[in-house]
């Protein structure tokens, strides 16, 4: 039944994946909390285990994602270049972070954090892709609070870098895929930062590698890598403004649940 839950939820997350355009963190963390709560997890790390081990099923959908836009010609490598750099910095202070907080308190941070979202998903934004592209330093430092949001928050980095980069002179399928390109690197520093310092976590159960669950990373990632892709072709015969509402709504739900409980 349990392993009957991680594979759902990795069909979930690549379907939410390909169809919203959103990294299927959204969807892992919640289940994945939820599934750990009934295996009678330690409340103490449940939460930080759900965020790790998102970030790295995340490791699997990226690589597969970013060689696909790579094809396509739609990753913008000048821009993920020094935007890396950051990453590679903010990730690691992302997951140094997590550590440090209280799982109760982080439960209730991603309940905030998915209502800002639902909220954003919601309003229809009226920015316009108008304004040249920044600095190199800028986009480093971009790079950093955009991977310390993900990894303290266990997503790919896209409900951030879309609407960063979707401000500048920049076509749409290049937003999309250097924002993927981007989700690479924040779950893979996360992902070695979350082995290297979880270690020291007590109340982890059995099959864990430092605070990843590996029996929830197998599962999820075995559908989610194809699911994305079958998202993606839904997300061309569904209308997405309804799509759009709908996932808002999922997340609406997830955020005051998680702030109630």
């Amino acid at each position: 039944m349990i392993v009957a839950s991680y594979l759902l939820a990795g069909i979930f997350a690549g379907l939410t994946a390909g169809l919203f355009g959103v990294g299927g963190g959204l969807v892992v963390v919640p289940i994945l909390v939820f599934v750990f709560e009934s295996q009678g997890f330690q409340p103490e790390v449940l939460t930080h285990m759900a965020i790790a081990t998102s970030l790295a099923t995340i490791v699997f959908t990226s690589l597969s994602s970013v060689y696909n836009h790579h094809k396509r010609g739609a990753v913008l490598w000048s821009i993920f270049r020094p935007m890396s750099v950051g990453i590679a910095v903010g990730a690691t202070l992302g997951v140094m972070t997590l550590v440090q907080l209280d799982g109760w308190l982080l439960k209730k941070l991603f309940g905030v954090f998915a209502v800002i979202v639902a909220a954003r998903m919601f309003i229809k934004s009226s920015s316009a892709n108008s304004l040249a592209v920044p600095a190199q330093w800028v986009l480093s430092l971009v790079g950093v609070v955009i991977a310390w949001f993900s990894a303290l928050f266990g997503i790919g980095g896209g409900t951030l870098s879309v609407p960063f980069l979707s401000r500048y002179r920049i076509e749409m399928k290049e937003v999309v895929g250097t924002a993927a390109a981007c989700g690479l690197p924040i779950a893979l520093f996360a992902t070695f930062s979350n082995v290297f310092v979880g270690g020291d976590f007590h109340g982890r159960p059995e099959w864990s590698v430092g605070l990843i669950y590996l029996p929830a990373l197998i599962g999820i990632s075995l559908c989610s890598v194809y699911f994305a892709k079958v998202g993606a072709q839904l997300a061309h015969r569904l209308p997405p403004l309804l799509l759009k509402k709908l996932f808002a709504g999922f997340l609406l739900l997830v955020g005051i649940r998680f702030l109630i409980s």
